[in-house]
Parts: structure tokens; sequence; C-alpha cells
């Protein structure tokens, strides 16, 4: 049996809630989620894994068990505080399993600090604008016009039901998709507060947008080993996502799921397999 053990930090005078597993003397694995989940949704890659690396996932700020913002809540801030997160448990170099907000998380942390990653793993998370569909479209109206009527039109996005549609969307078998991970979104995204943080992160991904020919121009210097594990059924990013880091990249390895934005549900073994063909021991 893989322990895991669920321990909180402190940056700044805030909580961050992490897992960890592994032995400390492993290579370094840090895993980043997404929107609107946590580190929960690492819970069946974690043991599949733990044998051969050290693992940290960690709640972003404003996610999960993680305290919020006290002003806001931008990606560069998050970056900011994941870098210092990384400081404070001797993450000193380490590979970087990147998901959803994960990966504008995750690459920032790469061009900051380019020696100290080892590898990139992006389960669709995104670098690229081909990567982008049309359901950003309502996000990107609120980016053209930060109107009150354009914010109040993105909390369809916080819904119990529109959370439980991107776990299920583009499933094959939805009876394969636990309610745990996306009922326990839910309610976390119930939290005072939380609502406003994750509609402020919706407005700041146009920053990231922005970033995307920083972020490939750091792969194009560093080509850093990088596995694109992609659920080839997300409705947000789609697959000319996935293909573009070979642009960059071109020993890039890309493997596809047939599975939706939330791969690991359905496919955690089959991704854990990849990971371990494609990180050296």
């Amino acid at each position: 049996m893989t322990a895991i053990h669920y321990r909180t930090a402190k940056v700044d005078g805030r909580s961050v809630f992490y897992r960890e597993a592994g032995t400390s003397g492993a290579p370094k694995l840090l895993l980043l989620h997404g929107f609107p989940t946590a580190g929960h949704m690492f819970r069946d890659l974690i043991p599949l894994l733990a044998d051969r690396f050290h693992i940290v996932a960690p709640d972003l700020p404003g996610f999960g068990n993680s305290d919020l913002p006290g002003n806001g809540n931008t990606f560069d801030s998050i970056a900011e505080t994941i870098d210092r997160f990384t400081d404070t448990i001797g993450f000193g170099r380490y590979a970087v399993y990147v998901f959803d907000y994960g990966a504008p998380t995750g690459f920032r942390l790469a061009v900051r600090h380019p020696e100290r990653i080892t590898a990139i793993i992006s389960q669709n998370g995104n670098a690229y604008e081909e990567g982008l569909s049309d359901g950003w479209n309502p996000i990107r109206a609120y980016w053209k016009n930060p109107s009150e009527a354009n914010r109040e039109a993105l909390r369809s996005f916080l819904k119990p039901e529109t959370t439980a549609w991107q776990y299920t969307h583009g499933v094959p078998d939805p009876t394969r998709v636990s309610p745990d991970g996306y009922s326990l979104d839910s309610f976390y995204m119930s939290r005072p507060g939380a609502a406003e943080v994750q509609l402020d992160l919706m407005g700041d991904y146009k920053s990231n947008v922005a970033l995307y020919p920083t972020f490939q121009q750091y792969f194009r210097t560093h080509k850093p080993p990088l596995l694109a594990a992609w659920g080839k059924n997300d409705p947000f990013f789609l697959s000319p996502g996935a293909e573009a880091f070979k642009r960059d990249i071109p020993n890039a390895t890309v493997r596809f799921f047939d599975t939706g934005h939330f791969a690991l549900e359905t496919h955690a073994a089959e991704i854990a397999a990849a990971i371990r063909d494609f990180l050296p021991r």
C-alpha cells in the first residue's frame, strides 16, 4: 500500500495544502491541477507512480483545501506562490505534470527557472492558440469587455451541473467516471468568496494567451523532455494543441487517449504507464 501524507505548508502567511508520497531521495515530480478541481484529481495516479518518484500535489491558491488569496487571484500570483512553495518543501529540481490551469502555472515556473525542470508532462495543458476551442468564447468576450454582464455570464461555468459535464463530456462510458471528484469540486467551489476568485481567474486567463510566445520560446530554447498525454475529446483544449508541442520540441512524445478533459478519471493506469516509459528512473 502506498503511504500518502496530507500536509500544509505556510507560504507568505497563507496555507498551501498538499499531498505527498514516495521517498525523498527519489526523482521529484510536481503535480499541478486545473479548474475547477484540486490535488484530489491525482488520487488514482499517485499510487501508480509513488514507487519510483517523490510526488507532491498541491492545491493551488483559491482551490481545494488551500487558503483563498487575500486580494483577488491571478496566474502570476499563483505561480509566485507555487514557486515559493517548491522552495519551502525542498523541491529544487523536478519534473512537472501540468493540467489545464496547472499548465500556465508550471510553464511560468519553467520560464523563470529552466534549470530546475527535468521534464514536462502536459495532460490537456495548453500553450498554443490552436489548442483553444470555441468553448472559450464566453470567456473571450469577458477579456474583450470586462463588463459586469459578461462577468455574470461566466457564473454558469461554476454550477455543479457544469462541473459534472466537464468530467463526463467526451467519455465513451460515463459510468466509469466517479461522482466523487466533481461533487468534491462543487463543495470547494461553494466556499465563501471562491466564486469571485474563479471569475477573476477566468478574466486573467488572457494573460496566459499573451505569454504563449514566451512559453514557446522556452520550449525551443531549452527543449525539455515533454510528454503530451491528451484526452482527445476535450471540449476546451483541442488535439492540435497537443501536436503543436512538436513544432518547438521535435522529440516530444504525443499520446492521445479516448476520453475527455479529466483524462485521469478513466485512464489513470494508461497515463501512469506512459509516464513510467517516458521518465527515466
